[in-house]
């Protein structure tokens, strides 16, 4: 069983995202002009914790970056959002960096240098309190496979975004509820259930997401709207699915929340800032017939 209260953890990288705008992506070899640069904090696992806090919930977040300018800007977003960072270390190597390149129709390419994310220890981690702990996989895989088996014994709920896809041990995968990847990384690993997971969602993009368990498979359609920049809606997802879990919803239901929340983040440049809040979420979904 799981517990029946507590916090959110989110366990995973802290970065500073540089994000340019080109009219396409360079081949091999080419150099292409681009817009200006702008610094926006980032991260797969900070991206999350912020999406958790702005949909509602109480996050701590477990990362590590550096002593720098960079760290500054990641630590001043996770406070904003209201993300307990007691749990942040700060260390000697640069925070982690992602370049990213943005086209007109809102798809990105992006490039992560890790940096002090790689400093992150399995010791760092701590579930105290926890309902949920949710990872992502650009920190080392030993400390998402800490935090999940120590979710376990602990009674608390474990979900891993696979992404970047890593392999882990079989007794880390029958621990997940649910597994998150997207399309492709979904079509790489094949049969999600004969990786003996509990459950799986696989997030689809315009068209929603697939939540795959024992009974069957579900699709929850997405709202049609607007695409900008396609940065970081799958953190946003992962992060709104993980609040509605620890608020003991279904995880059908779950999803529903987090496909309208991820879909909300595509219609406004940058990843972080633009995250919808809880209320934004819910005006949203009572302004459509």
């Amino acid at each position: 069983m799981y517990a029946v209260s507590g916090t959110l953890v989110v366990v995973g990288s802290a970065n500073a995202d540089l994000v340019v705008e080109v009219a396409r992506r360079p081949a091999a070899g080419e150099t292409v002009l681009g817009g200006d640069t702008r610094v926006v904090p980032g991260g797969k696992g900070a991206n999350t914790a912020v999406a958790a806090a702005r949909s509602g919930g109480l996050v701590r977040f477990i990362g590590a970056v550096g002593q720098d300018a960079h760290g500054d800007v990641v630590l001043a977003s996770l406070t904003e959002a209201g993300v307990d960072v007691s749990g942040v270390r700060r260390v000697a190597r640069p925070t982690g960096v992602a370049y990213i390149a943005v086209t007109p129709d809102g798809e990105n390419s992006i490039i992560v240098s890790p940096g002090a994310n790689g400093d992150l220890l399995p010791a760092d981690v701590r579930l105290d309190g926890a309902r949920v702990v949710v990872a992502s996989l650009e920190v080392p895989v030993p400390v998402v496979e800490h935090a999940v088996l120590a979710a376990g014994q602990a009674g608390v709920r474990a979900v891993v975004n696979l992404s970047p896809v890593a392999v882990l041990s079989p007794q880390v995968f029958a621990l997940l509820d649910p597994l998150v990847v997207n399309e492709h990384e979904a079509a790489g690993l094949g049969n999600l259930l004969a990786l003996g997971v509990r459950s799986a969602v696989v997030t689809r993009g315009a068209l929603g997401a697939d939540v795959i368990t024992a009974e069957g498979t579900t699709t929850v359609p997405a709202p049609k709207v607007d695409v900008v920049d396609t940065t970081g809606a799958g953190d946003a997802f992962t992060g709104a699915l993980a609040v509605e879990l620890a608020n003991g919803e279904s995880l059908v239901d779950a999803v529903r929340v987090a496909v309208k929340v991820a879909s909300l983040s595509v219609t406004l440049p940058g990843a972080q800032p633009t995250y919808p809040t809880q209320a934004r979420t819910n005006r949203s979904a009572s302004s459509r017939p």
